[in-house]
């Protein structure tokens, strides 16, 4: 009897990376009808992910009956809270991860044997465990697969260029010594994957990090992405048609083999029932085509009140309809994600903003972004450059006038606008911790030289992205770049099975 190949994915616990875990899960499963998954859910210790298992629930709750049945989640609990004199470190910096992670490796260990697939054979059917797809920021777990006698891979939900600017740092630190925070004073680099000069100010913070131990955990992270046998990159070849390449050619005897297997986006998934979700849509619905402007910043943006003025005024007078997802931050020296305000946040927002406003626009909390994304009446989207949100805004041909925070998005932001061309800018190198405001407040007249623009019709951006949505569809049909990849992916695992 043919045998049924098992991979545990270990996905990180933030809501961004479950999002496409899930899917690339559930397009594996579509694709080989032996494939089986078991996802770990591991829960942070913090109760702003307490509903993260849940939502990853949720994210395959669509999928077909033959799919379903060959998906399952396993609950990891919470470890024993810290020492109560131990002051609670941040949740978001990859240092703490890591160490989350490296707490987190015996219960992975226990939690596999107990799934008995290892060298165990049902007569009815015969289950082997064929791997474990790790996430980047779950690289610890390399160790555990390691003592099963199978092979990891990362599934990098990131683009590319990260991918690629991360190997360069941790090649430059390694082989000549390079503390990468020392670059922080530089002017440009020359980075292999990239075409153009990269300025400092859009490395990612964390690679920057002396005092918090992020430079160190961002090296160490990259070095180990070399153990896995294989890298799924959310991402195409299309899009990044030059930073994959360059990566072949410069690293092609030093990684493991790279799968770029996107663009990995979730469109069916968002809760219709969400508060707001219907009268949003019904907005939309009487608005002229390509007329609004779409103001969102992810799950983890939000913005103090001086900064919201500014975004007020820059909206206002660039004339245009928009939609914005206004968040409220999180109290002082807490880390919970953004919340939400009462209806209408009149007083954070300029007098007289919403009754000037009434006729053009409207102001919303949570966002079904998919959603608004893929409608009609959207002609320009300011945002924060994750790399999810970038995809999503390619899936659905709306051009992004950038405003990179956190993480990897500053490079992101970068490469669609000096790279690409897919993107216009209002700033490449803001940058806002996840639980701190930033110093800087980018202008009203900023934002609204950055809405003017991406919201032109006829501007050249807008057509080049249109081109690119059609080949994120593509690339995915049989016959595409990343269903090629896919399929060379799974034929590596289920070649590998012990």
């Amino acid at each position: 009897m043919e045998k049924r190949a098992e991979l545990v994915f270990i996905p990180s616990p933030l809501v961004g990376h479950l999002v496409s875990t899930v899917e690339i899960a559930k397009l594996l499963l579509l694709r080989h009808r032996r494939l089986s998954v078991t996802l770990l859910l591991l829960p942070l210790p913090s109760s702003d992910h307490s509903k993260a298992p849940s939502y990853a629930h949720s994210l395959a709750s669509s999928t077909p009956s033959s799919v379903a049945a060959r998906i399952r989640f396993l609950h990891l609990p919470p470890l024993p809270p810290p020492p109560a004199a131990a002051k609670p470190a941040p949740s978001f910096t990859p240092a703490t991860l890591s160490t989350f992670m490296e707490s987190y490796k015996p219960a992975v260990r226990d939690a596999v044997s107990q799934l008995g697939l290892t060298g165990s054979e049902s007569e009815s059917d015969p289950a082997h465990l064929a791997g474990f797809v790790v996430d980047m920021f779950c690289i610890p777990m390399i160790d555990v697969a390691d003592e099963f006698g199978v092979p990891s891979y990362l599934f990098f939900t990131s683009g590319a260029c990260a991918l690629g600017l991360a190997l360069h740092l941790q090649t430059l630190h390694d082989e000549l010594g390079l503390d990468p925070t020392e670059l922080k004073e530089s002017d440009e680099l020359s980075i292999p994957c990239f075409v153009n000069p990269v300025p400092a100010g859009v490395l990612p913070s964390t690679a920057l990090d002396k005092e918090n131990g992020g430079a160190t955990a961002f090296i160490n992270r990259a070095r180990s992405f070399r153990r896995a046998k294989g890298i799924m990159v959310n991402t195409f070849m299309e899009l990044e048609s030059h930073v994959l390449q360059s990566i072949l050619q410069d690293y092609k005897t030093k990684i493991p083999t790279v799968y770029p297997v996107g663009p990995i986006v979730n469109l069916g998934n968002e809760s219709s029932d969400q508060a707001g979700s219907t009268e949003i849509m019904t907005w939309l619905n009487a608005q002229p085509p390509l007329s609004v402007v779409f103001l969102c910043f992810g799950s983890m943006g939000s913005f103090g009140r001086d900064q919201v003025k500014e975004i007020a005024g820059g909206v206002e007078n660039s004339g245009y309809r928009f939609l914005w997802s206004l968040r409220k931050p999180p109290p002082k020296n807490t880390h919970p994600l953004p919340g939400e305000y009462a209806s209408p946040p009149e007083e954070i927002l300029p007098e007289g903003f919403i009754e000037r406003t009434a006729e053009i626009g409207r102001i919303i909390g949570w966002a079904p972004q998919v959603a608004i994304l893929s409608h009609p009446s959207i002609g320009g989207f300011v945002s924060h450059c994750g790399w999810n949100s970038t995809l999503e805004s390619v899936w659905c041909g709306v051009p992004i006038a950038t405003w990179p925070m956190y993480a990897e998005q500053q490079i992101n932001a970068f490469q669609m606008v000096k790279e690409l061309g897919l993107s216009v800018e209002i700033t490449l190198d803001y940058r806002k911790d996840v639980w701190k405001e930033s110093s800087r407040i980018v202008s009203a007249g900023d934002i609204e030289r950055g809405i003017r623009v991406v919201m032109e019709e006829d501007c050249a951006i807008r057509g080049k992205v249109k081109e690119m949505k059609e080949k994120s569809r593509k690339t995915l049909l049989e016959g595409g770049s990343a269903y090629a990849s896919l399929g060379r992916f799974i034929e590596d695992v289920v070649s590998n099975m012990p």
